[in-house]
């Protein structure tokens, strides 16, 4: 419990002492909003920042995407030749269209580079650790829109990770809050157009096949589970009221609590498109533009620690909310690894997604509540990383976790 206690107190002490520069980093984000997969400016700012770090971290710019990024160090600590633990901490940094940080990915990126920090400030003078650590940070940018931690995945960019730790902005502290799967489908009707008074027998209304697919969907709604979520935008609706549209294009969300969901989901969507063009005259054509992101896997082994030591700092968890629709590509990321999503208030009670609380996430005052939550989280990955009987439940927690999706 002293050497626990010792390398709490210098992970605290390293990050109170860098608080400026990590405010400095979120600042330089949050001024600067780039959308998702376009983050250069976010990019180039924290692979500058853990270039700088004393030198001691390997960072490699451009990490198997444009703005995606890799900074690692270590491993200390083991016997040699044990198999390494590899602790990784997440940075996003992408903006929303026309209001910036409104969903404060500006902090996110604060955290994950306070809570590596300080981590490797623990961890550095530690060679009695039950196994060799390292740390890795990863860059993961395009939440917002692509899903770039799918394409990470898939790149193998998580393949030698052991435990994930990232946090989010939010209303409320809280260690996990049950963000659910989405799939975005794009709907593209193709008609024929006529003069709209003259000849409008010889016209096919693809705009007429758009409304319908909008109605047909809303009337499906009263069928739909309590929990499943399916709204859209009609994109494109014609171009003159004397020109029968030739095309239109519909964009939908779908959301369900479980992954496997979404399937049933789609389906019943897809009648409705089908329906719309059938009746009117028209093609379909029915795509999926981007990655579906999974439901967030629960870790109650690492939700446990990160309240524990988020009390002790002061947190105050409130009641979980009974309704969360929220989605993020963290959640394909818990599939692959054991990891934790915890959400942080900011000093706001305005939502995510508006101008104010995109004001907020670029405030002073959302400082200390930032760097509460990195030491949080910095202080459970050593938890874990000292005790080997810890890793293993949140290795069992992970791996049932996963069972139960796929029953």
């Amino acid at each position: 419990m002293e050497k626990r206690q010792q390398m709490i107190n210098t992970l605290q002490l390293t990050i109170d002492k860098r608080k400026n520069e990590l405010h400095s980093l979120s600042q330089d984000i949050w001024s600067r909003p780039e959308l998702a997969g376009d983050e250069t400016y976010a990019h180039d700012r924290l692979v500058r920042f853990f270039s700088q770090e004393e030198q001691t971290w390997t960072v490699q710019s451009h990490y198997k995407l444009p703005t995606a990024f890799r900074a690692s160090w270590g491993p200390v600590g083991g016997r040699e030749g044990d198999p390494v633990l590899n602790v990784g901490f997440l940075c996003e940094y992408d903006a929303l269209p026309g209001i910036g940080h409104a969903c404060g990915h500006n902090l996110i990126a604060e955290v994950g580079a306070a809570a590596a920090v300080g981590l490797k400030a623990a961890l550095e003078n530690q060679t009695e650790l039950p196994a060799p650590v390292k740390i890795t940070v990863l860059g993961t940018p395009a939440e917002e829109d692509i899903g770039g931690k799918v394409d990470l995945i898939k790149a193998g960019a998580f393949a030698d990770v052991d435990l994930v730790f990232m946090a989010h902005p939010a209303q409320q502290d809280a260690s996990f809050l049950p963000c659910v799967a989405l799939d975005e489908v794009s709907v593209k009707y193709h008609g024929k157009a006529s003069h709209a008074s003259s000849y409008p027998w010889d016209g096919v209304n693809a705009l007429d096949a758009a409304v319908l697919a909008y109605n047909n969907v809303s009337v499906l709604r009263q069928q739909l589970k309590p929990e499943w979520r399916l709204h859209g935008i009609i994109r494109h609706g014609g171009v003159k009221p004397n020109i029968i549209p030739a095309y239109t294009e519909l964009e939908f969300y779908l959301r369900t609590p479980l992954v496997k969901d979404l399937c049933d989901l789609k389906a019943k969507a897809e009648a409705c498109f089908r329906a719309a063009a059938m009746a009117t005259g028209c093609q379909v054509e029915i795509t999926y533009p981007h990655h579906a992101y999974y439901n967030i896997l629960p870790n109650a082994t690492l939700a446990s620690l990160y309240e524990s030591n988020g009390k002790a700092l002061g947190i105050q968890f409130q009641e979980q909310p009974a309704n969360f629709s929220g989605s993020t590509d963290f959640g394909n990321v818990s599939f692959v690894a054991p990891g934790i999503h915890p959400f942080f208030y900011i000093c706001t009670d305005a939502f995510n997604h508006t101008e104010e609380y995109a004001e907020a996430a670029g405030a002073e005052k959302a400082q200390l509540y930032t760097l509460r939550t990195a030491k949080a989280l910095a202080m459970t990955a050593v938890d874990v990383v000292c005790c080997p009987d810890l890793l293993r439940q949140v290795r069992e927690d992970f791996s049932l976790a996963k069972l139960k999706q796929e029953t």
